[in-house]
């Protein structure tokens, strides 16, 4: 049997087990003492909502709405993130005027952006773009000034000496070393986009996988409220994952090293 298969075998077998943990804990209205799943729904009773939503002929609309929204502040901090982090990794005199108010930011969480966002943006849809694009924006700030800062000295030098100047040293040699964290960020970026999706689509009225978690919430469907949480676990995976891929295709000279 090949390799691969023999590696998807343990992850199938750790998701049904957790399936089952969820089935029995769920039917058995289990009672851990800190955790109780007395009113948690059975993975039955999930695809049952999850079914329901595909019939309401919404799926659609939430899908694209969330995507858009996603994309669209993952790809300005993208663009931002990447270009203030080789900034700010080859500036001390960027990384002094530039990183503090950025630190400070930093820790602020996506929902105490709502009121500032409602109050910045003429329009909610830029106000949750503007909240997902918060979400991505510093993994992949921080994990690109990483990567520039760990770019050896020894090759910036060798270019020099070879006259490369320095546009031929960005790159030639700074953005391929920094590439591995760069992509990294970018994947931990996709992934707090979606995370900050739920607190993004509270401010909308109509459409998307955060506003129908929440809405669902507040009429208390519980089966609903699981099905959108896995729907954002899901597209968030995938979409992390396709940063990964397209990463490796880019940077083929940087293979990760095997695990035993």
């Amino acid at each position: 049997m090949p390799r691969s298969y023999l590696r998807w075998l343990p992850r199938a077998a750790s998701l049904l087990l957790c399936l089952l943990f969820w089935q029995f804990a769920a039917s058995g209205h289990w009672n851990l003492g800190l955790v109780t799943f007395a009113n948690v729904p059975t993975p039955l009773a999930v695809i049952q909502a999850a079914l329901g939503l595909g019939d309401s002929g919404k799926l659609g609309q939430h899908l694209s709405s969330s995507l858009s929204r996603v994309f669209a502040g993952y790809l300005a901090a993208l663009v931002i993130g990447i270009a203030l982090g080789l900034a700010i990794g080859r500036s001390k005199w960027a990384e002094d005027l530039l990183l503090p108010p950025l630190e400070v930011l930093r820790p602020i969480p996506a929902v105490a952006w709502i009121p500032l966002a409602i109050l910045m943006f003429p329009s909610s849809e830029l106000s949750m773009v503007f909240i997902t694009f918060t979400g991505a924006l510093f993994p992949i700030l921080l994990n690109t000034i990483h990567g520039v800062e760990g770019v050896d000295p020894r090759l910036i030098a060798s270019a020099r000496s070879l006259g490369a100047g320095r546009r031929a040293i960005l790159l030639e040699v700074i953005l391929p070393g920094a590439a591995p964290s760069i992509i990294t960020g970018l994947a931990i970026g996709m992934g707090t986009s979606w995370f900050c999706l739920v607190t993004a689509e509270m401010i909308s009225g109509q459409y998307g996988i955060g506003y129908y978690t929440w809405e669902s919430y507040t009429i208390q469907n519980y089966a609903d409220i699981v099905v959108g949480m896995l729907l954002i676990g899901v597209l968030g995976m995938g979409s992390s994952l396709l940063i990964k891929r397209l990463g490796g295709l880019f940077t083929p000279w940087h293979r990760p090293r095997g695990k035993a």
